[in-house]
């Protein structure tokens, strides 16, 4: 079980740090949809919109998407271990 976790720690943070700048920077499909009939104009930002991690990207620079990325899975790595961590079976218990 431990080398499944290891590697697939690895493959995550490969995947957000070198595939994520081959991402398209263009809309997806709701963004777009959202954009063509108009309902953006009455959208209002988002309370972390102006947040480091905003926009995929570390300080609003798309230069830096693979290090949100990185970050980003480390985060849910890091969160994923503890709760695993908080609820595993313990076998001291009677």
């Amino acid at each position: 079980m431990r080398k499944f976790s290891i590697g697939f720690a690895v493959v995550s943070l490969l995947v957000a740090g070198v595939l994520s700048y081959f991402a398209s920077g263009a809309p997806d499909g709701l963004d777009k949809t959202v954009e063509d009939t108009g309902i953006a104009e009455h959208a209002r930002e988002h309370p972390l919109a102006g947040s480091a991690l905003a926009d995929y990207a570390l300080g609003g620079d798309d230069a830096f998407t693979g290090v949100a990325g990185v970050l980003g899975v480390l985060v849910v790595l890091a969160v994923s271990f503890g709760l695993f961590w908080l609820l595993r079976k313990r076998s001291d218990v009677r």
